[in-house]
């Protein structure tokens, strides 16, 4: 493989930096080239042992075909190679990890970079291939909960409140179901959205928020990217949702029912996975899951009027 990667950039890896970030275990490394030049490296091969599965090939089209919605945010697509049962993209290297820990000067360059890069496509024409449809799979997490009764998986995340957490989860269940199912229902403007944006697929770049992991990359409301992305920062202790919102907004407004069906679709995602066991191979998921669930409801409370959900205290990372 290194062979092939050093044929496709003209000069021989000599150095090679194992990047870790996310959840699966994905070959991703920070390389040196003889010639002094930098790149990463993001490569897929047959794992075994997890539910993880790969789709590098979508990912490659998306930097090859989407290229002028990306740049400047995406990283540059240098090329792919092959060997074997290995594939990999060859892209520009943008860096070290640069957040968390998050200052409210980081949080205000990314809000408006990231509002910068969703004007660039809002309401303009984009591949008719990219799905328009990927958002409506929040609509529906908070139905199935109350009618399968699995919302009890939700409540007994609060031990020993758990009772206290399912009285508030059926009173909150017919407005964020509500609010969710709207997410069906949205139309365009929409733009071109990342689908996956939190600290470990950015870096930032003086005021230039630099976006990489494009595998799930579709069309639809620029709302739910935002939302998606400011309660990532919030679970890292960046702050709360609402300040990134308000600085989104200086730069591409958000549009009222877009966001509250958001918020609520985003929240009843969480709901539905946070109490599950881990799916084999990504051990930390569920984890991570569970402090986002805790923003997601504090903040749709604190958006919908809802009682202020205080057995979140009781839910473990």
């Amino acid at each position: 493989m290194k062979d092939e990667v050093a044929k496709l950039l003209g000069s021989p890896v000599v150095r090679a930096a194992r990047v870790y970030g996310g959840y699966a275990p994905s070959a991703t490394f920070r390389m040196v080239l003889r010639d002094g030049r930098r790149a990463f490296l993001k490569g897929t091969y047959p794992a075994k042992h997890t539910e993880v599965r790969w789709d590098l090939e979508r990912e490659e089209q998306i930097y090859q075909e989407c290229e002028p919605f990306m740049r400047p945010w995406a990283p540059a697509y240098l090329g792919g190679a092959r060997s074997g049962e290995w594939h990999v993209m060859v892209l520009e290297d943008v860096g070290r990890r640069t957040m968390p820990p998050w200052t409210p000067a980081k949080l205000r360059a990314c809000a408006r970079s990231y509002a910068a890069f969703h004007a660039r496509t809002y309401g303009k024409p984009l591949p008719r291939w990219l799905s328009r449809i990927e958002h409506r799979d929040f609509a529906a997490f908070w139905t199935r909960l109350g009618e399968t009764g699995e919302l009890r998986g939700t409540a007994a995340l609060a031990r020993r409140r758990t009772d206290e957490a399912a009285e508030w989860l059926d009173v909150a269940l017919p407005v964020l179901r509500g609010h969710a199912m709207r997410l069906a229902k949205l139309r365009p403007p929409f733009a071109f959205i990342h689908f996956d944006t939190r600290s470990d697929n950015i870096r930032l770049q003086g005021k230039l928020l630099r976006i990489f992991d494009w595998n799930f990359a579709c069309v639809g409301p620029h709302e739910i990217d935002a939302a998606a992305f400011a309660q990532s920062i919030a679970a890292e202790d960046g702050g709360e949702p609402e300040r990134f919102i308000a600085e989104y907004d200086l730069v591409l407004p958000m549009r009222g029912p877009a966001l509250d069906a958001s918020i609520a679709g985003i929240a009843g995602y969480f709901a539905d996975r946070a109490w599950r066991p881990p799916p084999k191979g990504l051990p930390r998921l569920r984890s991570w899951q569970r402090r986002q669930l805790k923003v997601m409801l504090a903040w749709a409370a604190r958006h919908f009027d809802l009682p202020e959900p205080r057995w979140l205290g009781s839910v473990a990372d």
